[in-house]
């Protein structure tokens, strides 16, 4: 039987367990892969703990994981564009944190050769929420970008994206991740009461635009340093976006976008920093390690 780690209740990271799902069929249009690497992401540990309960259904037991990489290893009629044996990486909803996954053909891309397992199953979900924040924030060269949380997963994309496209970028993190935003090339700023000053002396022409990842006084950080709100964006207060106008950010996934950021990753111009693996049946250490906060980069499940 395959296994897959699902949680029957919603609760700590010790909800989690292992269950059989059995070996699914790939239909009409459809892959089924046999995942290597599946990223672990904040909306995860959201899911669990009930945090969407009411807003998002779920069916107990629930399965996890939006982001994998791995082996086609059956394809359903009608798909012509890849065949049994290709490495992969890909997308779903709810569902990646298991030895198989079957998806539409649609939502996954070939894996560049000499990409670690780990990297592509963990790029999905990070890269192209950043990469669709960046396009959607308008960044230009010359131009100076603040990010909010910019040491996780989705900050250390944007910081590299927003760079190639010329920006200067500011960078908020806790000291410890400071050498880390500088290897990626932005401007560390530590959390405190004195943010906005501390931005205002690291940006003397100005702020042009905000990405918050991290919630709480960043938004109020980002009205008072960037003038046009259409150019603030958040991924984590969708509150703070309808109160003050500004842009909740979404990823618009597509076996494109994904295609484009491996591409990227392969000619040297993107780099994913892997902080943990866990095996499957570890997956509530992954969740209790990503929810203790400040880790820089992405925790990803190997699966053998």
């Amino acid at each position: 039987m395959a296994k897959a780690v699902a949680f029957s209740a919603y609760g700590p990271p010790s909800v989690l367990r292992e269950i059989d799902i059995g070996e699914p069929a790939a239909g009409p249009g459809q892959v089924r892969v046999r995942v290597l690497a599946a990223g672990v992401n904040p909306v995860d540990c959201k899911l669990r703990r009930g945090d969407f309960a009411g807003t998002v259904p779920v069916s107990f037991p629930q399965t996890l994981g939006n982001e994998f990489a791995g082996v086609v290893g059956q394809i359903g009629d009608g798909v012509t564009t890849i065949e049994a044996g290709e490495p992969v990486l890909g997308f779903t909803s709810m569902a990646a944190c298991a030895q198989y996954v079957v998806v539409p053909v649609g939502q996954v891309t070939a894996k560049p050769d000499g990409m670690p397992w780990e990297v592509a199953g963990s790029l999905s979900a990070a890269g192209q929420t950043a990469f669709h924040a960046v396009q959607e924030l308008r960044v230009a060269a010359g131009e100076t970008v603040l990010i909010h949380g910019a040491s996780g997963g989705v900050g250390t994309v944007a910081i590299q994206l927003a760079r190639a496209a010329g920006a200067t970028v500011i960078g908020t993190a806790s000291p410890a991740n400071h050498d880390y935003l500088r290897r990626l090339g932005a401007i560390p700023l530590t959390y405190g009461e004195d943010l906005i000053g501390q931005a205002r002396s690291l940006a003397p022409n100005g702020i042009d635009a905000a990405l918050d990842l991290a919630g709480g006084d960043a938004i109020t950080a980002s009205l008072a340093l960037v003038a046009d709100r259409d150019r603030i964006g958040t991924t984590v207060d969708a509150h703070a976006a309808e109160k003050h106008h500004i842009r909740r950010i979404r990823a618009a996934r597509s076996a494109q976008t994904l295609a484009e950021l491996a591409s990227m990753y392969s000619a040297g111009r993107l780099k994913i920093h892997i902080s943990a693996s866990y095996p499957l049946a570890h997956a509530a250490a992954a969740h209790q390690r990503l929810e203790t906060g400040h880790l820089p980069g992405k925790i990803v499940l190997s699966i053998t």
